[in-house]
């Protein structure tokens, strides 16, 4: 059974079919082949039931405030105050790039908004303060991943939903890893600052009224938002919903960037853009049945057992099958696919649920950059209007950083856990 899942998605995949086709298809395909008494009824029931679930209503909302920090000043803001943070260092405005991805993916949790919101925002600045283009362009794709760590991540939320880990864990570890991978971008910036001889830009730093006020709105909503989930006022669905409630106030109250006409445009597309994850969840929780039926993942622990692999051999195979498939696919189809065979291992291993997702959530990152096919690569080309060649030249220190940072929180699984242990106990 499992041989007819791999080879249908591969080649449906390579013929360029449609996602929700290439996991909906050889479903259906193993329903007719091997459980024809089943009715197709109970396909259809596992599907809808898989995604009716109340942690997953925390995507369209994060979407929506995105969306509209996006298309009004929120954005700009965040990028203009962290900017104004590093100003002074050689190189600041790439120091601002990191912060500015940080910031946004914490009220975003998307790497691919991240670059289409801040990307055009922060290229000229870099290249002003003499960077080349390649490094811009790489550290642009790169930083933006932290948006995938840093709370709220999508990915995060699809992890904790296909395992039923507490998503207020997966955050609180995904806030410390992101930072480190952060921290990690931050070093290369040295580097390259020290290689080129680049100097500050300006020595003094003034800022208006205006901007001063419009940053302190800007800078409410992630500390509403992580302030809410940690201190245990508001879930993460809820502090996704006050994140959206809090974007049109203040795009359209405060700051009058917001139109009806906007707000129902965006609304559109943010409907769309929830239309189409949502089935591809709902094709995922079909496929990711039948892999539990057909017994994969006893059949892995069996080999683990066989061949005396302990829980970090385990995650070391699990970072190269989830890297050589998050470079041809959508990491977070990846996820859906394989995460439902490899987490009960994981699970028989002793590996801590949030230590697992963390390892995931960063290989994630770090194929999400890998050409050939690496999805940041293509937005990133899109939304700068660069050869998808010239963002791929960039990038390749960018990986090493990533795949050491990966290493790291692999082998050092306190890095994941201790916050997640101090705030919420062990779990």
């Amino acid at each position: 059974m499992i041989w007819l899942i791999m080879v249908v998605t591969t080649v449906m995949m390579f013929l360029g079919f449609e996602m929700f086709l290439v996991l909906g298809i050889p479903s259906w395909l193993i329903q007719q082949a091997y459980y024809g008494n089943m009715p197709s009824v109970v396909l259809i029931q596992k599907m809808i039931a898989g995604i009716d679930n109340s942690v997953l209503m925390a995507i369209p909302f994060f979407i929506f405030a995105a969306e509209l920090m996006s298309e009004g000043r929120i954005a700009e803001l965040l990028s203009r105050s962290t900017n104004a943070c590093f100003r002074r260092l050689p190189g600041g405005p790439a120091y601002g790039a990191i912060g500015s991805c940080m910031a946004f993916g914490s009220v975003c949790g998307s790497a691919p908004a991240t670059i289409a919101a801040l990307g055009r925002l922060m290229y000229p600045s870099l290249r002003s303060a003499g960077f080349g283009e390649a490094f811009s362009l790489g550290l642009i794709v790169s930083a933006a991943e932290t948006a995938l760590l840093i709370p709220p991540s999508i990915t995060l939320i699809i992890y904790g939903w296909i395992t039923e880990t507490s998503i207020s864990r997966l955050f609180a570890g995904g806030l410390i890893v992101g930072t480190v991978l952060g921290l990690a971008f931050g070093v290369l910036v040295l580097i390259e600052v020290w290689r080129r001889g680049i100097v500050p830009l300006e020595a003094r730093v003034t800022a208006s009224g205006e901007v001063i006020w419009g940053t302190a709105w800007a800078l409410g909503m992630p500390l509403i938002i992580l302030g809410g989930i940690y201190m245990g006022f508001v879930t993460a669905t809820e502090a996704a919903a006050v994140a959206v409630i809090y974007a049109v106030f203040v795009e359209a109250v405060v700051f009058r960037a917001l139109t009806f006409r906007k707000f129902m445009t965006i609304a559109q597309r943010c409907a769309i853009l929830t239309s189409v994850i949502f089935i591809l969840l709902a094709t995922g929780t079909a496929i990711a049945y039948f892999v539990t039926l057909s017994g994969l993942p006893q059949w892995i622990l069996g080999v683990m057992k066989a061949i005396d692999a302990g829980p970090y051999t385990f995650l070391m195979i699990v970072n190269v099958v989830l890297l050589i498939a998050g470079m041809f696919i959508d990491p977070g189809t990846a996820i859906l696919v394989l995460i439902p065979a490899l987490f009960p291992v994981s699970v028989s291993l002793g590996i801590d649920p949030v230590h697992f997702g963390l390892v995931v959530c960063v290989t994630a990152c770090t194929a999400m950059i890998t050409p050939p096919f690496g999805l940041d690569l293509f937005v990133a080309s899109s939304t700068l209007n660069k050869p998808v060649v010239e963002v791929t030249r960039g990038v390749g220190q960018f990986i090493v950083a990533n795949i050491v940072v990966l290493l790291i929180v692999t082998y050092v699984p306190g890095i994941a856990t201790f916050l997640p242990n101090l705030l919420f106990g062990k779990g």
